[in-house]
């Protein structure tokens, strides 16, 4: 009786192995990955990869910051890597569709806009409607990175016509420049004022004007360790919520 329950057992970690969804023993993972991650992810991945080698020694998650087009652009240039997560499921399709992608994506967390303003609000910008003001300084991302889309979308919704002064590579640019006075405002992940702290606040957008952008992650189909890096995507989806959610990311 013993043999066929120790049989039973080494089976049913066996099969644990081969689920996408389950993550091996700490002691059976080792290596290094690149895991490529839209830039509105950078305080939440950077803790979600220290506490996953933490949670797996000898694992090594090196992260790669940038707009989500710009990390796809670099992916379909040849650049290495073993995962793509993105702020917008359109540009990762472009890499679903030219075969770099590797199963399904999934979707791991959702975000929300909001304006950007320094502290203590000194332009009194009250919602978007006051983005068309003349004089002031707003900032949006270039169109082609997803949150410049999701604000296009967002003031079209409003009825509201907005001439930035200029169009960032990614959101963090925003927030940077907002933060240190060279600009008024600008739109943004609700997730990166947060992300910002003191130096500036936000300004909520009614839910029938906002967007709901949704993230997803996956496997890339050149993964020099395919194992270790849908370990990692398992590890996002479980274990990384807490963190996700604590930066004002919305449960997938």
């Amino acid at each position: 009786m013993p043999s066929r329950v120790a049989v039973g057992l080494i089976a049913m970690l066996l099969g644990a192995g081969q689920s996408a969804c389950a993550a091996p023993a700490a002691s059976t993972v080792g290596g290094s990955i690149t895991v490529f991650a839209a830039s509105s992810l950078t305080h939440a991945f950077t803790r979600i990869g220290a506490n996953f080698e933490n949670a797996h020694p000898g694992a090594v998650v090196h992260v790669t910051f940038a707009g989500s087009s710009t990390l796809a652009a670099q992916i379909e240039q040849g650049a290495i890597g073993d995962v793509f997560a993105s702020a917008d499921q359109p540009t990762m399709q472009r890499l679903v569709n030219a075969g770099l992608v590797s199963g399904s994506p999934s979707i791991f967390a959702r975000n929300r806009l909001q304006i950007v303003v320094a502290a203590g609000n000194p332009k009194h910008i009250g919602g978007l409607a006051d983005l068309s003001r003349a004089g002031l300084v707003v900032l949006l991302c270039a169109p082609a990175v997803p949150c410049g889309r999701y604000a296009i979308q967002s003031l079209r919704a409003a009825g509201v016509t907005v001439a930035p002064a200029s169009q960032e590579a990614d959101v963090k640019a925003v927030v940077s420049k907002v933060a240190l006075g060279e600009a008024d405002a600008g739109i943004v992940y609700v997730t990166d004022v947060k992300a910002a702290g003191a130096a500036v606040q936000g300004i909520d957008i009614p839910a029938r004007f906002n967007v709901t952008a949704d993230y997803p992650m996956a496997l890339l189909k050149d993964s020099q360790d395919a194992v270790l890096a849908g370990t990692f995507i398992s590890y996002v989806l479980a274990d990384g919520q807490h963190i996700l959610a604590g930066d004002g990311f919305a449960a997938p």
